[in-house]
């Protein structure tokens, strides 16, 4: 599809069409790049740890939030230098 690049203040831009955005997958926001000579416009990531903070709310409202050691069910020992 070929597009005008348009002034939009001190920059440029494109009307992208809301059914290419869907198809995409891209709503509010997005992430852009240029690869290899390429503007590429994509769907951001999740964060790393996105979600972590409500798992350990529903993990801690459950009563399974406690600190174990791997294999042995209890808590690990502290370490002194």
């Amino acid at each position: 599809m070929r597009v005008t690049i348009r002034r939009i203040g001190n920059s440029e831009g494109v009307i992208l069409p809301q059914a290419m955005l869907a198809q995409a997958g891209i709503t509010d926001e997005a992430e852009m790049a240029v690869e290899k000579g390429t503007i590429v416009l994509r769907k951001p990531r999740r964060g790393l740890r996105a979600g972590w903070a409500e798992a350990a709310r529903r993990l801690a409202e459950a009563g399974d939030d406690a600190i174990v050691w791997p294999g042995t069910g209890a808590a690990p020992a502290p370490r002194h230098p």
